[in-house]
């Protein structure tokens, strides 16, 4: 018998025993009136308890407290990174079918024809968002999504998704899409920063940037500035705007040194781990930051949000973590397997935020349970600086493209 099935139990069995109930039935019986009522029921005479009992009830009920919190925290842990029935042990619960109708939105979504962004971008079709834009870099696996989504939701949702060819670490390329999403638009509701490069080993973009921080964190800065205006305006007109980053419980792998205050720095190799870590911290840190400095500063129904989606059975988890740890990648690729989330289940947190929640800034762990994430995730000093490095990177290093130039950014990042 589980935990809950037996906290259950005793709740009926100590209910059966107890001389009230008996008591009002007896009321109820005797008569259906009180003026008939002639000898009221007797009730358990009440004992009072003396000062030094009550101190240790109150201790008792603390103690169970803090064991029923630690319970919790460990059933929230194993909901948000493992797949199956212990997803249904976290404090806060949402299923895809619960999704919103979407009918008449516009959404975008970075990495959506394979995984998680899969997952999302299938749950937004079924649920009726009148256009989606996948941005991804092979047409080979769009394809192949659409096939699926052809064959399971119609050809008439199929039709519905627009694929821009993409790859997030150039980012003269990034502005163009994004151009070509405004051209096209006159409302964008939902914004998935999904894509991603996943653990594997350090390496430089063309530009000279960690391909993580470039692609995983600088390449959604510059799709989301793009785009900014647009969803302000869609805001304006009375909707609620939501932007979800794919973020990660690997934020904590981060350099405990890191200070995001020079390209040297994040161009350091801190190993695949690090280097992973330390770009979906950059994920949390935008979105808290994006909160204090968009959200909370005139436009309140433009959100924000970073999400963890657990263990998920990706290529990330499969093919790229062979890359840096050919004997530990195996046994990621086969022996945890069974505990890994489908990318259904890894997309919940991301459909919570882009289509559910009222807030932002906050961490959502899956199922779509707010976590506080580390001590450096925090912190709005690091976060600024954050911003004021990638917004002086990007500036850098396109100045041929004017990549910056059109790009918001005064109203994301700190000069």
């Amino acid at each position: 018998m589980t935990m809950a099935a037996r906290i259950i139990a005793q709740r009926g069995s100590l209910l059966s025993r107890s001389a009230v109930p008996r008591c009002t039935a007896a009321y109820l019986t005797q008569t259906s009136s009180l003026a008939q009522l002639s000898q009221p029921p007797q009730l358990p005479a009440v004992r009072l308890c003396t000062r030094s009992q009550t101190r240790n009830l109150t201790s008792t009920a603390a103690s169970n407290g803090i064991v029923a919190d630690k319970m919790q925290r460990l059933a929230n842990t194993l909901a948000e990174n493992f797949g199956g029935p212990v997803t249904k042990l976290g404090s806060h619960q949402f299923k895809l079918d619960d999704t919103p109708d979407l009918t008449g939105k516009v959404g975008v979504i970075t990495g959506g024809s394979e995984g998680i962004g899969f997952g999302a971008a299938y749950t937004f079709l079924k649920h009726n968002i009148s256009k989606l834009y996948i941005i991804s870099i092979s047409s080979e696996i769009i394809e192949g999504a659409k096939k699926v989504i052809a064959e399971e939701l119609g050809e008439d949702k199929a039709e519905r998704v627009k694929w821009l060819q993409c790859d997030l670490s150039d980012w003269s390329r990034v502005k163009e899409v994004a151009e070509i999403i405004k051209r096209e638009n006159d409302r964008l509701d939902i914004l998935v920063n999904n894509s991603g490069r996943g653990i594997m080993s350090a390496d430089l973009t063309s530009y000279g940037v960690d391909r993580h921080m470039a692609v995983n964190h600088m390449g959604h800065v510059i799709l989301t500035s793009h785009l900014l205006p647009l969803m302000q305006k869609t805001a304006e007109e009375g909707n609620i705007v939501r932007i979800s980053n794919q973020a990660s419980n690997l934020h904590t792998a981060a350099p405990s040194d890191t200070k995001f205050e020079s390209l040297e720095e994040i161009n350091r190799d801190v190993g695949p781990n690090g280097q992973y870590g330390r770009s979906k911290l950059a994920a949390i840190l935008y979105s808290r930051y994006f909160n204090r400095n968009v959200t909370q500063n005139g436009h309140p129904s433009v959100l924000m949000n970073a999400t963890h989606p657990g263990f998920v059975s990706t290529k990330q988890s499969r093919k790229d973590i062979l890359e840096p740890y050919p004997l530990g990648g195996l046994a990621m690729k086969y022996g945890m397997e069974p505990l890994k989330k489908d990318q259904f289940e890894g997309a919940v947190p991301t459909v919570w935020c882009a289509t559910m929640t009222k807030d932002s800034g906050q961490y959502i762990c899956a199922p779509c349970i707010p976590e506080a994430g580390s001590e450096m995730s925090q912190s709005d000093e690091l976060a600024d600086r954050l911003m004021e490095l990638t917004r002086d990177i990007i500036a850098e290093k396109t100045r041929m493209d004017s990549v910056e130039r059109g790009c918001p950014m005064d109203d994301i990042v700190v000069h």
